[in-house]
């Protein structure tokens, strides 16, 4: 095994040893990094959607908000455009704080494989 795929391993090993953590209530703050970074979104255990941060400057937290807002391709397809469905009981997410792109983009790509998904993100 190469030494970058055995890299892209050990950082899915350890954003799948990351704290699931649920959504915040209505009006409650998201606790989520203002850093690029990987992230799992599952409805108790079942794996919904795995996204990266690509541009936004707010990183993880800005991708999590877009998600809960509904301005994102997961919540327009798969939760017919409510994302404060995730909010509910049962919806988590964890995630891993990476600022390489290029890594950000194998270990999204490893981690969509590896767990597939219900949601496969096609981007807005």
């Amino acid at each position: 095994m190469n030494r970058e795929r055995q890299t892209v391993k050990k950082l899915f090993d350890k954003l799948c040893k990351q704290e699931k953590q649920p959504f915040p209530k209505k009006r409650q703050p998201l606790d989520a990094p203002l850093k690029g970074g990987v992230y799992i979104i599952r409805k108790n255990k079942t794996i919904l959607h795995v996204g990266r941060t690509h541009r936004g400057r707010n990183g993880i937290h800005q991708t999590l908000a877009n998600h809960l807002h509904g301005s994102s391709s997961f919540t327009e397809n798969y939760l017919h455009g409510n994302g404060a469905t995730l909010r509910k009981k049962g919806y988590t997410y964890q995630y891993l704080k990476l600022e390489d792109s290029r890594k950000r983009a194998l270990l999204e790509h490893y981690a969509i494989g590896t767990l597939c998904p219900r949601h496969l993100g096609t981007g807005k």
